[in-house]
């Protein structure tokens, strides 16, 4: 986490909705952590855990195809549902900080690097002008909490356990019952979005 992203956390006004792109974003899981409601549109690129994360629980959707309306209604709903807000905000740090431990994040590379070099139709070689970093490289120019974040995540020697295991898939009707969860939480906002926008023309 860099200097940067770590000021936007504790500025009020620097707290950004996470806007679908063109590219994976890189910036999503510092948002979440900042202890406060993100603001998110349903991506068209996955990280590797924004699957986990719930619809008014862990964040607040905001709508395609009006981004502007509905980040304003997100807003008047945050500010008139303190207590709940909090709550949102919460449990998505908690989530970040508990799920995205980097014990968890190194075993994911673990098997997804595994699953990955079966499909290889070759066997790789290190390239003869290839260099190799050591952690000093790049832990040496940071400092305070970045420097810190570095020499958390760095491992020292091999692990005394092993590898977490994979669960097995989820079976259809459980991953039914998730994605339903979801699309209805989903649902909920965009009613309660459309019940304030007719009642803000009424008065108009």
């Amino acid at each position: 986490m860099t200097p940067r992203r770590l000021s936007s956390c504790f500025h009020p006004s620097s707290r950004p909705p996470a806007l679908g792109g063109s590219a994976w974003s890189v910036s999503e899981k510092y948002i979440l952590a900042c202890d406060s409601v993100s603001l998110l549109v349903k991506p068209h690129y996955y990280d590797f855990f924004t699957r986990g994360l719930m619809p008014v629980h862990h964040y607040w959707p905001i709508r395609n195809d009006d981004k502007c309306k509905s980040i304003k209604f997100a807003v008047d709903w945050g500010n008139s549902h303190k207590q709940k807000a909090q709550g949102i905000g919460k449990a998505a740090s908690d989530f970040i900080q508990e799920e995205l431990k980097m014990e968890y994040v190194y075993d994911y590379m673990f098997h997804l690097l595994n699953e990955y070099a079966k499909l290889l139709t070759f066997k790789p070689i290190r390239p003869r002008k290839a260099v190799e970093l050591c952690a000093e490289t790049m832990a040496c120019q940071a400092e305070g909490l970045q420097k810190k974040f570095f020499m958390e995540s760095m491992e020292n020697g091999p692990s005394y356990t092993s590898q977490c295991t994979m669960p097995n898939p989820y079976d259809p009707p459980s991953l039914h019952a998730i994605l339903k969860r979801k699309e209805n939480s989903i649902k909920q906002v965009e009613l309660w979005e459309k019940n304030f926008w007719d009642n803000q023309n009424k008065h108009t």
